[in-house]
């Protein structure tokens, strides 16, 4: 589904709104929702789809998955934990997930950003580049 620049602009609108001091605020968020679904404005079905996807985006951003092929002890997991927290990156919270196609290694993704540090990914990378 397309959506107008009008809606795309008031779902920005609302998004900033929503924000105290640079971070969501989840009341304001809900009573941002309440009151659009109130008052019905024009597209506000299209202002209500973006407005889940930005909130969506900004929460993928301080979430961090760790993928690894192994189980990870609880000590490392601990201490990556709060390197990721340190960097601001991974403020929601870290998601670990055992996945033994990894062959060996790490996989950690923030967001739409991506560390690759295993086997499977560089066998994936050199098939690319034959």
């Amino acid at each position: 589904m397309r959506i107008g620049r009008e809606a795309r602009q008031a779902a920005k609108g609302l998004f900033r709104a929503c924000c105290v001091d640079g971070r969501l605020d989840g009341n304001r968020i809900r009573e941002a929702v309440r009151l659009l679904c109130a008052e019905r404005p024009r597209n506000y079905g299209q202002i209500l789809a973006r407005l889940h996807k930005l909130v969506a985006l900004e929460l993928a951003r301080h979430r961090a998955r760790v993928e690894s092929a192994t189980e990870l002890s609880p000590e490392f997991r601990d201490a990556l934990s709060a390197r990721l927290g340190d960097a601001g990156t991974a403020e929601s919270g870290t998601e670990f997930i055992v996945n033994p196609a990894l062959i060996c290694g790490m996989r950690i993704q923030v967001g739409s950003d991506v560390w690759d540090a295993s086997v499977r990914g560089r066998l994936v990378e050199l098939e690319s580049k034959l």
